[in-house]
C-alpha cells in the first residue's frame, strides 16, 4: 500500500484531499507545518497557526489517520520571508506563494514527509497532475484545476518534474462547492471554515507594517506623471515576425520600464517609503482631489520617489513586454524548453486570476522576452510570468523588467 503524507493546513481543502485519498486506498498521514507564529502587521481576526493546528488534528482524528506536526519556521524564514524583505527593499514585489510552494511545501514538507515513510506527498490545491511517456521517459504534466474560479496551478509554476513526480493533487478535478458539500457530508471540522487569505502560512497582514520589521519607513514624495507624458511609446500595436526573432535592442526597448524623473511631474503628496508600494496599488497613497483615483505607475527605490497616474487607464500602467533573465527561466517540461533563437506562441499570465493572455515568448542569448498580443497592466519586476498550453503548465519566469 502507497503511503501519502497529506499537507494538513487545517483548512477544508486539504481535509478532503485527506479524505479521499484514504477512500481510494492509500495510507494517509496528515502532517501539519508550523512555519509562522509572529503576528507583527497580522490583521484583527486573522486565525494564528494554533487554530489551524487544532482544526487539522480535529479532521485527522475524524478521518482515524496519524496525526503529526513539523516546525519549519526557521527554514521558511530563511527561504521565503527573508526573501521577501530583500525583494521589497529592491522595490520589487515578489511572490511568497509560488515561493512557499517551491520553497517549502515540495521540498523542506517533502524531506520531512520522506522521513515518515511516504512514497508522496500531497496538498489540497486546484491543480491536477498527468504522467505521460515521451521518448521513453516518463514526464509529469501539470494541469489547471477544473474549477476556473479556483485554478492555483499558477503557484505551482516553479515545481520540477521531480518534485511533480512525488506529488499528488487530489481535489484538482473538483469545484469548490464539490469540496464544501464532501466536507459537509463526512461531517469534517473544516467545512464551513473560510479559506485563508494573504500571505502564505502568515495571512492578511498590514504589508507596510509587516515589512517594518526589516526595512525602515522614509518619507519621500509622491510625483503625479500626466497621461500625456512624452516618453510613453505608442508603437504598441507593431507587429513582429512568426518565423524570426526581432534585433534585441527591439525586444530590449518594448520591454524596458518608463523612467521617470522629478521634473517630469507634480508633487502632489508624501508617502512612508517607497519600498511598500508596488506598481497598479491604489489604496495607500492618502492622496486625495483628483478628478479620477490615483494609481502606482513606478517607484523609484534609491531617490524614494512613488510616481502616480490617474485613472485605470493611465498610459503608464500598461506595457507590450516584459524580460526574464537567462537563469531566471524554468521550464516545469525541460523536453519542451526553446533553444536560443527559438520562440513559441503561449498563453501567459503574470498574476494569480488574470486571465490567460496570448503572447510570444523569444529566447535569445541575453534571456526570455514575452511579448503581449496587447499591452498588459501592471507588469512588476519580482513577479512570476507564466506560460501554458491549452491547460498545462510548461513554464516561467522571474520578471526582472
Amino acid at each position: 500500500m502507497k503511503r501519502v503524507v497529506v499537507g494538513m493546513s487545517g483548512g477544508v481543502d486539504s481535509s478532503v484531499a485527506a479524505y479521499l485519498l484514504k477512500e481510494q486506498g492509500y495510507d494517509v498521514v496528515a502532517l501539519f507545518m508550523r512555519n509562522w507564529t509572529d503576528t507583527t502587521g497580522t490583521l484583527e481576526g486573522d486565525c494564528p497557526w494554533y487554530d489551524d493546528h487544532m482544526f487539522a488534528e480535529l479532521v485527522a482524528k475524524r478521518l482515524d489517520i496519524p496525526f503529526h506536526m513539523v516546525d519549519l519556521s526557521e527554514v521558511y524564514r530563511r527561504r521565503v520571508v527573508d526573501y521577501m524583505f530583500a525583494e521589497y527593499g529592491k522595490g520589487r514585489t515578489p511572490n511568497p506563494d509560488v515561493l512557499c510552494n517551491r520553497e517549502i511545501k515540495f521540498d523542506a514538507f517533502l524531506q520531512e514527509a520522506l522521513k515518515l515513510g511516504a512514497d508522496y506527498v500531497a496538498t489540497g490545491h486546484y491543480c491536477r497532475k498527468e504522467t505521460i511517456d515521451v521518448e521513453g521517459q516518463t514526464v509529469y504534466r501539470l494541469l489547471a484545476g477544473s474549477d476556473p474560479n479556483k485554478d492555483q496551478s499558477y503557484f505551482l509554476c516553479q515545481l520540477t518534474q521531480e518534485q511533480l513526480s512525488r506529488a499528488l493533487f487530489p481535489i484538482g478535478h473538483l469545484l469548490k462547492p464539490e469540496v464544501r458539500r464532501i466536507a459537509e457530508e463526512q461531517h469534517l471540522a473544516t467545512a464551513k471554515r473560510k479559506d485563508s487569505q494573504g500571505i502564505c502560512f502568515v495571512g492578511k497582514v498590514d504589508l507596510p507594517v509587516f515589512l517594518q520589521q526589516q526595512l525602515k519607513a522614509r518619507e519621500g514624495d509622491i510625483v503625479e506623471i500626466a497621461a500625456s507624458w512624452p516618453g510613453y511609446r505608442h508603437d504598441n500595436t507593431e507587429c513582429f515576425s512568426d518565423t524570426e526573432i526581432p534585433d534585441i535592442a527591439v525586444l530590449d526597448r518594448i520591454a524596458a520600464p518608463y523612467l521617470y524623473g522629478e521634473e517630469d511631474g507634480v508633487k502632489i503628496g508624501r508617502h512612508s517609503g517607497a519600498h511598500f508600494l508596488t506598481i497598479g496599488q491604489r489604496k495607500g497613497l492618502h492622496v486625495g482631489g483628483r478628478p479620477e483615483p490615483l494609481f502606482v505607475i513606478a517607484t523609484d527605490v534609491e531617490r524614494n520617489i512613488v510616481y502616480v497616474g490617474q485613472g485605470k487607464q493611465h498610459p503608464g500602467l500598461y506595457r507590450r513586454a516584459l524580460y526574464i533573465l537567462p537563469e531566471e527561466m524554468h521550464w516545469i517540461r525541460p523536453d519542451r524548453a526553446l533553444k536560443e533563437g527559438e520562440q513559441a506562441r503561449f498563453r501567459m499570465r503574470i498574476r494569480y486570476r488574470q486571465p490567460l493572455q496570448d503572447g510570444t515568448l523569444y529566447v535569445t542569448p541575453k534571456g526570455g522576452y514575452i511579448v503581449f498580443d496587447t499591452p498588459q497592466r501592471g507588469v512588476t519586476a519580482g513577479q512570476f510570468a507564466a506560460w501554458y498550453d491549452g491547460d498545462e503548465l510548461i513554464g516561467s519566469g522571474v520578471i526582472h523588467r
